[in-house]
């Protein structure tokens, strides 16, 4: 491998990562081969670069074709949605058979499809001017990577990479799961009371001990709109909100730290509450709304942060949720409006709150403004319904 060729792919390297902000997701053990995450390119989600000396292009062809089953394979297992790859071979000659052909058009694996270019000492420029316009970025530094450092520009690298990975870690581990805990213990504590007090599916029972009852709630029993988080009617939907909170609350919460997790709860419960006294006349309770909520607050990763949502937890969330909402909607007796009331309410209590080291006021502004339209919109329909009006 020619020294030249180094020099460019760590040229490139240093750039993307340093000023660009690109994640590194691997490099071979003997640093020839790397793949990045690009921060912002909306073309390709991956962009591979490799230092090969090619000699025949039927060994171009196979490095391509095997590229494309690996990440096919990495693509179902984490993106699951289609990936389009940018595929750079840095190699000191041309292969010396004919070889243009079989990077001409684009290779289709599955849903990844593999975008190929070859850099040589005949066509360096020409090739450097072409990624420029695929990337939409300029690349001028990779003219004069002949006065690079190489050993500096792959620590440096390397570095900001770690750095980088290593705060996006921190982010899934701000908090520990505290309130999550303490609501799982109330939760419990309040089925057995249910129980003892005579059954936790005894419509008197529930609504003396503060489930949501569409008369009281109008006539000013505020607390029935948190009340009902804490209450379960029957022990299988204990069970299955005791494990949800536990997995989804415990992953928010580690997210966004313990107090910030407790208003989105809490704002969530009662938002979704409010939505099933605005569109359910019927007795409920649970914490299923607040519960919807904590998938709320992971939606607004989202927004805030949607390379590392959809690199990590993004397409398991979506589906989820999507999931749990056909579940509602399937059969009978679920508060499909305090599920929506509780996503909704969720995502703008997190819109307030923001994830930890965010500290942008306008948006916190816009979610209180939208927070308070939204659950005086809610309580106003709800108040006019019961009525009569």
């Amino acid at each position: 491998m020619g020294i030249r060729q180094e020099q460019i792919f760590w040229k490139y390297v240093h750039d993307a990562v340093t000023r660009h902000n690109d994640q590194i997701i691997r490099l071979s053990d003997d640093d020839r081969e790397i793949l990045l995450a690009p921060n912002k390119n909306k073309e390709f989600q991956l962009i591979r670069i490799l230092q090969i000396d090619l000699d025949w292009g039927s060994q171009l062809q196979q490095d391509i074709e095997r590229t494309a089953f690996r990440i096919d394979r990495l693509r179902a297992q984490t993106f699951k949605h289609p990936v389009q790859l940018l595929n750079i071979y840095l190699s000191p000659y041309p292969p010396v058979d004919d070889w243009e052909h079989r990077t001409e058009r684009p290779h289709q694996e599955g849903k990844t499809t593999i975008k190929s270019v070859v850099i040589h000492k005949d066509n360096e420029q020409k090739m450097i001017d072409y990624l420029e316009a695929l990337l939409g970025k300029r690349l001028p530094f990779l003219v004069d990577a002949e006065e690079a450092d190489i050993g500096l520009l792959k620590k440096e690298a390397i570095f900001h990479s770690n750095k980088k990975a290593n705060e996006e870690r921190q982010l899934f581990r701000y908090g520990k799961p505290l309130f999550t805990f303490l609501f799982i213990g109330l939760q419990v504590g309040m089925f057995m009371l249910l129980e003892a007090s005579g059954g936790s599916q005894n419509p008197q029972t529930l609504v003396d001990y503060g489930a949501k009852y569409n008369p009281l709630l109008a006539d000013g029993e505020w607390w029935r709109l948190f009340t009902p988080i804490i209450l379960h009617i029957g022990i299988l939907h204990l069970l299955m909100n005791t494990l949800a909170l536990l997995y989804i609350g415990g992953a928010v919460e580690r997210m966004y730290g313990s107090v910030r997790f407790l208003l989105i709860y809490l704002f969530a419960g009662a938002s979704g509450t409010l939505a099933s006294f605005a569109f359910s006349p019927s007795i409920s309770a649970g914490a299923s709304g607040a519960i919807f909520g904590c998938f709320g607050a992971l939606l607004y990763m989202g927004i805030a942060k949607p390379k590392l949502f959809f690199r990590t937890i993004g397409t398991n969330v979506i589906f989820i949720i999507v999931l749990n909402l056909l579940f509602g909607f399937a059969f009978p007796g679920v508060d499909n409006a305090g599920h929506l009331g509780g996503l909704a309410g969720g995502f703008l209590a997190a819109l307030m709150v923001q994830l930890p080291k965010q500290k942008k006021w306008g948006l916190r502004l816009t979610g209180a403004v939208l927070a308070l339209f939204f659950t005086g919109g809610l309580y106003l329909y709800g108040s006019l319904l019961i009525n009569g009006l």
